[in-house]
């Protein structure tokens, strides 16, 4: 067994900067410090990948993400395989308290249903899937708009390949369904997902809906990083 990361304190850094500039966003969620302190205690926690696996299973997380955790191509439902732990965990911790909007998941994803020490595993367990199954990609058109567009913007934290920063919480895009991209570019740029990063919240606002659609595009062709 193994902690998420061994980059806690600076996880916890950009967790609590990224919470605090976004409280304002989420009126209904968790106070920030709360938030920040439960996101610490499962990052601290040790990770155990083939239990993780098994409590996938349990939980019925394969009933919209599929037993591969490839997603489903023909709706908005997000690929998880191969994303970055620290990433899920603080997805999911964002649902729970409120400050990430997803009425589907947050019943799924209480206390009740899903401790730290669950949530920690199956985050474990996810990063460690290889990248399978069809992706949705867009129509094509828009890569090379996206790609300049990405390489300006968007790069800095999800990286030039796409492969997302798991210390600042970053995920990764590459290979991530056209749809599911879309949406959540679209819920950030019109301030619907409280969670985002402010920067990239402001930044978004500057784009027109062609933009948006651009850089999903691009981002959804792009191929999954190779393991390191």
């Amino acid at each position: 067994m193994r902690k998420i990361t061994n980059l806690i304190p600076s996880l916890l850094l950009a967790a609590l900067l990224t919470v605090s500039a976004s409280s304002a966003q989420a009126q209904t969620a968790a106070p920030a410090g709360e938030s920040t302190a439960l996101l610490a205690s499962a990052l601290e926690l040790k990770a155990d990948a083939e239990r993780g696996g098994a409590e996938f299973k349990a939980q019925s997380c394969s009933r919209c993400h599929r037993k591969d955790a490839s997603g489903r191509p023909d709706s908005d439902t997000p690929r998880l395989s191969g994303q970055h732990a620290s990433v899920i965990v603080k997805q999911v911790l964002d649902i729970r308290s409120g400050r990430r909007n997803n009425p589907p998941m947050k019943p799924l994803v209480s206390e009740e249903k899903l401790s730290l020490q669950n949530l920690a595993d199956i985050a474990a367990y996810l990063q460690a899937l290889p990248v399978s199954g069809a992706i949705a990609k867009g129509p094509g058109s828009g890569v090379a708009r996206g790609k300049k567009l990405f390489t300006k913007d968007c790069a800095g934290c999800h990286g030039a390949a796409g492969e997302g920063h798991a210390v600042v919480f970053a995920p990764m895009v590459a290979a991530q369904h056209y749809t599911y991209l879309l949406r959540e570019l679209e819920f950030i740029r019109n301030g619907e997902r409280g969670n985002s990063n402010p920067a990239m919240a402001s930044l978004l606002k500057t784009y027109a809906q062609d933009d948006l659609e651009a850089v999903a595009d691009y981002m959804a062709q792009l191929p999954a990083p190779k393991r390191k």
